[in-house]
């Protein structure tokens, strides 16, 4: 994306079969100079259908919609729009969500409760083709690692540093990044970085990763 006064906009396709919900998620991507919703869908059919009659960069769908859920439509519109970016957005706090979404292609996952904070961060994450977790998605890969490291399933490319070792634990445990900067006298700062090094070190960089990282671990089939 061009950094100049007039960046290119995002043009997304948005998915949701709860119209509240749907107006409530425009404002908060209309409100922004580079996102415009282009389009909208009740239905993941529905969703498909616009993706083939609209120039669309970036699609942001419900998880679950009737009829046609959004994994089903995000493996869909892979093959019908292939440069296109996909988020997830869903109610739920699921590690089995997360990785089927993963695998079905999204860039990234998003919880509703929290749109208005991560939504937008989420698909500027997507168009730079980095992956978008919120923090329990985070605590939710770490811990799996850990189990995996203790049964010996899980060789440590490289070694954790004994303060990796320790942020680590503790956001396995579900600490925030404030709080862990408490417990250790450290800055956030120092722990957003510690938490992107665990990331390169576990080889968690990028969606690839991570969806390789799940077929692994078993939690989705290949």
């Amino acid at each position: 994306m061009s950094h100049d006064a007039h960046p290119t906009t995002i043009r997304i396709l948005l998915a949701d079969d709860h119209a509240l919900v749907r107006r409530g998620v425009r404002l908060i991507l209309d409100r922004e100079p580079d996102l415009k919703v282009v389009a909208e869908a009740g239905d993941g059919a529905e969703a498909i259908a616009m993706a083939r009659t609209h120039e669309v960069d970036l699609a942001v769908l419900d998880i679950a919609m009737p009829r046609f859920t959004g994994l089903q439509a995000a493996r869909e519109l892979a093959a019908v729009r292939p440069g296109v970016r996909i988020l997830m957005l869903t109610m739920h706090d699921n590690e089995q969500y997360l990785f089927q979404a993963l695998k079905a292609g999204a860039s990234g996952y998003v919880l509703k409760s929290v749109a208005d904070r991560d939504l937008v961060a989420a698909c500027r994450a997507a168009m730079r083709d980095e992956p978008f977790l919120y923090p329990g998605a985070v605590t939710a890969l770490i811990r799996n690692y850990l189990d995996r490291v203790r049964d010996g399933e899980e060789a440590p490319e490289q070694l954790l540093t004994p303060r990796e070792e320790e942020v680590l634990k503790l956001v396995a445990e579900g600490h925030s990044s404030k709080e862990i900067a408490e417990l250790l006298f450290i800055s956030v700062k120092t722990v957003q970085r510690h938490r992107e090094n665990l990331l390169h070190k576990l080889g968690l960089r990028d969606r690839l990763d991570l969806t390789r990282y799940a077929i692994r671990a078993g939690l989705v089939e290949p």
